[in-house]
């Protein structure tokens, strides 16, 4: 593992997220924020879920381009454009997750937003990888 996940003495184990992650060596990767459409560019659903979804797999697939995995993934800021929805979907985002990153968990931030350039875009996912030498 090119990483190590930091968890202060005493605190409480974070769920769904990593409060830090020490990477020990490798190449860095910035990803621009992932919206819920695919490669052409095309939404296939206005809802929350499936774009949480796509969004991810298209980080996912950056990722690879680039030689490293999921699990290289060290940060991650989420873009949503509507609390009470994301909420009320927690568990099937939740469920989507494990499918996709199995149980690594990057450190995290969701932040609410009014709006997002992409229409009908709900959600957008921005991330850093460490990808090993």
């Amino acid at each position: 593992m090119n990483h190590e996940i930091i968890l202060p003495e005493g605190w409480m184990t974070p769920k769904g997220y990593s409060n830090g992650i020490l990477a020990k060596k490798g190449n860095i990767l910035f990803m621009a924020g992932q919206v819920g459409w695919d490669e052409n560019e095309k939404f296939h659903s206005i809802d929350l879920v499936p774009q949480f979804v796509q969004a991810l797999k298209n980080i996912i697939v950056i990722v690879k381009k680039a030689g490293g995995k999921p699990e290289h993934i060290c940060r991650m800021t989420c873009f949503c454009t509507n609390k009470t929805v994301y909420l009320a979907s927690r568990k099937e985002i939740g469920k989507a997750w494990r499918e996709l990153m199995g149980q690594h968990y990057p450190c995290m931030s969701m932040i609410f937003v009014s709006d997002l350039l992409d229409h009908p875009g709900m959600i957008e996912i921005e991330a850093t990888a460490i990808i090993p030498d």
